[in-house]
């Protein structure tokens, strides 16, 4: 078993993120769900159908949930799955985090949130052509 990963995020960004992901690997080692939110949506359908696939993807290592920006109506429905034993949740999902995710698939999920972070840190970095 490994731990499941739910992405919601606005609108289709994470459908396109797991698809370059994908593409980038050539394979998913992990399961993977997107909730994608839309600024007409109604937040406790999407409250409840994030709970719902919370709990398909608990195979027993528990969920990461991975959001897009801090505050917003997709972290806010990723901070209520909190409640919720064996779920983590980290916001400010980009490609570095997603992939290193997926390579570290086996860990269980406090070392996958750890992951998750230096991924999404270690990825930010500044382009500059050499002198």
């Amino acid at each position: 078993m490994t731990v499941g990963v739910l992405l919601v995020t606005h609108e289709g960004l994470g459908e396109q993120m797991l698809r370059i992901a994908i593409q980038t690997l050539g394979f998913c080692p992990l399961q993977i769900e997107t909730l994608p939110i839309d600024a007409a949506c109604m937040v406790e359908e999407m409250d409840a159908m994030a709970a719902v696939m919370c709990q398909r993807l608990d195979e027993g290592d528990g969920v990461l949930v991975l959001t897009d920006l801090y505050g917003s109506t997709p972290c806010n429905i990723a901070f209520r799955l909190l409640s919720r034993q064996g779920v983590s949740a980290v916001s400010g999902v980009n490609m570095p985090m997603l992939i290193r995710v997926m390579n570290y698939s086996h860990l269980p999920l406090p070392e996958l949130v750890e992951k998750a972070l230096s991924g999404g840190r270690d990825g930010i970095v500044l382009c500059q052509q050499e002198d």
